[in-house]
């Protein structure tokens, strides 16, 4: 059995380390809750914010369509990675971002 002394010197020296790793993890959480998780929408992500709605599709692309966004083969034009989706309307920034990471997440 591990002497009681050594064992509260072992978890004194964890602490720092844990403490470390639960602010990394807030951290993480604050950024996924708020705009655009991972920043894969980069400067977009601003625009969209600021935009009074509804807006629909065609309107996105005529304002913001030459926005690049990252997608997993590499970086698409706001206007490229709309193409496959229909006009719809959307009702916030929250709206519009939620199509866009669902669409470049496929």
């Amino acid at each position: 059995m591990p002497d009681d002394k050594q064992s509260r010197d072992d978890e004194q020296r964890q602490q720092p380390e844990r403490e470390v790793e639960e602010e990394r993890d807030r951290a993480h959480e604050d950024r996924a809750m708020s705009g655009d998780p991972g920043g894969r929408l980069g400067d977009l992500d601003e625009a969209l914010e600021t935009h009074g709605y509804p807006i629909t599709t065609d309107e996105l692309v005529e304002a913001y369509g030459d926005y690049e966004i990252e997608t997993q083969g590499g970086t698409e034009s706001l206007e490229e990675v709309l193409a496959s989706t229909d006009n719809q309307t959307y009702d916030s920034a929250d709206d519009v971002r939620s199509r866009i990471l669902g669409l470049i997440h496929r």
